[in-house]
């Protein structure tokens, strides 16, 4: 398995902070806020991680990180043309890397502390036994659920319905941006049409795995985006800064 990170997008909720640089390299408490899902990817064991960006800021990104050395991990760099192209969009950038070995995703703004390591083991064992397989994460969101995407599942962890911003909301769970795919994804994303917005949504990517009854859900304990506005930006600060000193994060 190979792990991609997307550093990419406009960012311009979170102007002036992002005027001269990507939201990505921001503090969050004590570091850059692209160390978070890297030093996720390291303590599940990933080996080689790509990094997803755009505009002008993978030379802040390499001067910052280098080659990943300090993570463990072999570090490599794309550059998304169209920053507003969307997520599913970038993915298409991993094909080459990923040589179809499956891929670990995580948005490069999405901070949390659950180890995936027993996720990606039910992931492996499901491709190996379907020959198929794609798994979402998302969070316990009683009150603000409707403000994201929503994941309603069933008692196995197989997912029914994703909603997007729903009024009803089906469950609690929203949808974090933490994706695992099989080595399909890219024959996949290569299909998709733009959405009303010009983007390649990755809703429609995972829309794809749920008509065929392979897309799965885990439920993680924590998770901030901080990438999505100065408010959002000011939480994860706090939250972050409060599970450091807890020893949790």
């Amino acid at each position: 398995m190979k792990g991609v990170i997307l550093a990419g997008g406009l960012a311009t909720r979170l102007r002036p902070l992002t005027s001269v640089t990507n939201k990505h390299l921001l503090p969050v408490y004590n570091k850059p806020m692209i160390y978070y899902p890297l030093e996720m990817m390291k303590r599940i064991g990933m080996k080689e991680v790509l990094l997803i960006t755009s505009g002008g800021h993978v030379g802040d990104f390499a001067n910052l990180l280098l080659s990943g050395e300090e993570f463990g991990l072999r570090l490599y760099y794309a550059i998304q043309q169209n920053p507003a192209g969307g997520i599913a969009d970038g993915l298409k950038l991993a094909e080459e890397f990923a040589r179809k070995e499956p891929i670990l995703v995580i948005l490069g703004d999405n901070i949390f502390n659950f180890d995936l390591t027993a996720s990606i083991v039910r992931f492996e064992e499901t491709l190996a036994r379907d020959r198929k397989a794609a798994m979402v994460f998302g969070v316990h969101r009683k009150k603000l659920a409707q403000q994201y995407g929503v994941i309603e599942m069933d008692k196995n962890g197989r997912v029914l319905s994703i909603e997007e911003k729903p009024e009803n909301p089906k469950s609690d769970i929203a949808q974090t941006g933490i994706y695992v795919y099989d080595q399909r994804v890219f024959d996949f994303a290569r299909d998709l049409k733009p959405s009303a917005r010009g983007q390649f949504e990755v809703t429609d990517l995972n829309n794809i795995y749920l008509k065929e009854q392979s897309l799965l859900c885990e439920t993680i304990d924590w998770w901030v985006d901080a990438g999505t506005s100065h408010d959002e930006l000011l939480q994860a600060n706090i939250q972050v800064a409060e599970l450091v000193k807890q020893g949790k994060l």
